[in-house]
């Protein structure tokens, strides 16, 4: 509680901040900005990968390791929301989606990882140009993000929204 009470104190700092950082990423996706820290890499040599489907799976919670940050906050939001609500019965159709949304695409990817490395061996060329485009879309968001475009938006669809699907949600 103290610590929600903090953020909502603080929402519009943390936002204006987050946004800042977000442009941030973008002008570093675009090649605007150089970060250092951003250049470092590290991989996983899926060709020293134990054999069979034991590797396969440990490949796949690297990968889950590796997007837990990403993903983290979603599944915080939903976890806030469903404690926040204390109604497990629109909770728990939230979690299953996110569950699946998040596992079947890894547990695709680690069962036909050999197909999934062919995939984007193919997509290489391109990704120099979804780096530029993620770019100018991080920086989009960012700026809507630092005047509190969301919130605008938000507030117009709600308005917009008919009372009959409002009624459902």
């Amino acid at each position: 509680t103290v610590l929600g009470r903090l953020l909502v104190a603080y929402r519009q700092w943390i936002t204006r901040i987050g946004g800042a950082l977000v442009i941030l990423f973008g002008l570093y996706l675009l090649g605007v900005v150089r970060v250092s820290a951003f250049e470092r890499e590290r991989r996983v040599h899926l060709a020293n990968k134990p054999v069979g489907y034991l590797g396969t799976a440990l490949v796949g919670v690297a990968f889950g390791a590796g997007w837990t940050p990403c993903l983290g906050p979603i599944l915080g939001a939903i976890l806030t929301y469903t404690a926040a609500t204390a109604d497990l019965s629109r909770g728990l159709p939230l979690l299953l989606a996110y569950s699946l949304g998040l596992a079947l695409p890894f547990l695709i990817a680690a069962v036909a990882v050999e197909h999934f490395l062919t995939a984007v061996t193919r997509l290489r060329p391109y990704l120099a140009r979804v780096s530029q485009i993620s770019g100018a879309l991080l920086v989009v968001v960012g700026v809507m993000m630092m005047f509190d475009y969301f919130t605008a938006i938000g507030v117009y669809l709600q308005a917009v929204t008919p009372e009959a699907l409002k009624s459902r949600l």
